[in-house]
């Protein structure tokens, strides 16, 4: 695979290295909302089939991505938090539960679970890094020994959002089945860039925010809900999630059924106009790509550069247990925060800083040229 730049319109006088903040829009997914605007000129030509149709194809580019052999299992949500609060709405817990999270875990997949842990009695356990040599494994070893009797769920990201570790997700899957738990995984910073494949690990839900490695608009997000949730409730009821809702005509009659499969947790207007035709459009790009390649391809132009940062002292997780498309840079004892921060800033790189470490995430917009430029940079500072 060879860098995809020409069909980004970045600037050419920033480095932008910062995919896990928000990716860019493709030109093609911003010209198909531009022509998404264009289509509420007249409304007449809105037909009750596109309320439908372009939602199907949606769940189907999904469904393509993370191996879901059936598309009526992808839900379209607005938002992770919404996406985990149809999750904390269906989970059983009870007093003296645990749900298993781990330590500066993005925020949207850690407040359902404190509030619900409150109401019932139950604990959220943070399970730390360790420190030193072998972060991820004993990190991964870690929450598989905290699984136990009392777990009713592992909510976790495929990777850390923060600084790419991987956790071992089969490992963790076959040991929430042994307790009954259940896995629910935000998959915002790995979905469209790291290969996953729901139909083998089968976990309970896998949720992703629309505007990162999706590269799609902001405000749209996907979900996919496996069987426990086939008779859960939604945290919200709306019209277009009922049987028959196609037929217009009949909309009074109202119906107690749901659509088949996850489309009950559809947000109410899932059928946007203008950002779903950007999400389709964005998620055929990527499909066409291949998630593997873009895998791949984040390793090749990264390889070289985190050989050069590790030589400088700085701190860098194992190729084996962190993605290549989102890692941390963690500081050795001679560097200075601020005097990087300021460097980079200088030089017009844009990457974000997460506790103790840069987080940088490239694309297929980026160039190994472009991370060597960096790795050069903090090398001498």
């Amino acid at each position: 695979m060879k860098s995809q730049q020409n069909l980004f319109q970045l600037d050419p006088g920033i480095t932008y290295l910062n995919c896990a903040y928000m990716s860019p829009l493709l030109r093609s997914v911003e010209e198909a909302g531009i022509e998404g605007v264009k289509r509420k000129r007249n409304p007449v030509t809105l037909s009750p089939e596109i309320f439908f149709g372009e939602s199907e194809i949606l769940r189907s580019e999904f469904a393509k991505m993370v191996n879901a052999s059936d598309p009526k299992r992808i839900a379209i949500i607005p938002s992770v938090s919404y996406g985990m609060a149809n999750v904390a709405r269906n989970l059983a817990l009870s007093k003296g539960d645990n749900i298993i999270v781990v330590d500066e875990q993005f925020p949207s997949n850690i407040y359902p679970w404190r509030r619900l842990a409150d109401e019932c009695g139950a604990e959220v356990k943070y399970l730390k890094a360790p420190e030193g040599k072998e972060r991820g494994k004993k990190w991964n070893n870690r929450i598989l020994d905290s699984i136990d009797e009392y777990t009713a769920m592992v909510a976790i990201g495929n990777i850390h959002w923060a600084d790419g570790t991987l956790y071992d997700l089969k490992a963790i899957r076959e040991k929430t089945l042994n307790h009954n738990a259940w896995l629910v995984i935000d998959g915002t910073q790995s979905v469209g860039a790291l290969p996953i494949n729901v139909d083998e690990l089968k976990p309970d839900a896998l949720i992703a925010a629309g505007y990162k490695w999706l590269m799609g608009p902001y405000s749209m997000g996907l979900a996919y809900y496996g069987p426990a949730f086939d008779d859960a409730i939604p945290v919200e009821e709306n019209w277009i999630n009922r049987h028959n809702s196609e037929d217009f005509s009949r909309l009074v009659n109202y119906e107690d059924a749901y659509q088949p499969g996850a489309l009950r947790f559809d947000v109410g207007e899932h059928s946007n106009f203008i950002l779903v035709p950007m999400m389709v459009e964005a998620l055929k790009q990527v499909n066409a790509w291949g998630v593997s390649n873009i895998q791949q391809y984040c390793r090749d132009i990264t390889e070289k550069a985190v050989i050069t940062l590790s030589n400088a002292g700085y701190r860098i997780e194992d190729p084996e247990f962190r993605a290549a498309h989102l890692f941390g840079i963690r500081l050795g004892e001679n560097h200075s925060m601020d005097k990087i921060k300021s460097r980079l800033n200088e030089h017009n790189f844009s990457v974000s800083f997460r506790g103790d470490s840069i987080r940088v995430s490239p694309n297929v917009y980026n160039t190994e040229d472009e991370m060597m430029k960096l790795a050069d940079l903090l090398s001498t500072i």
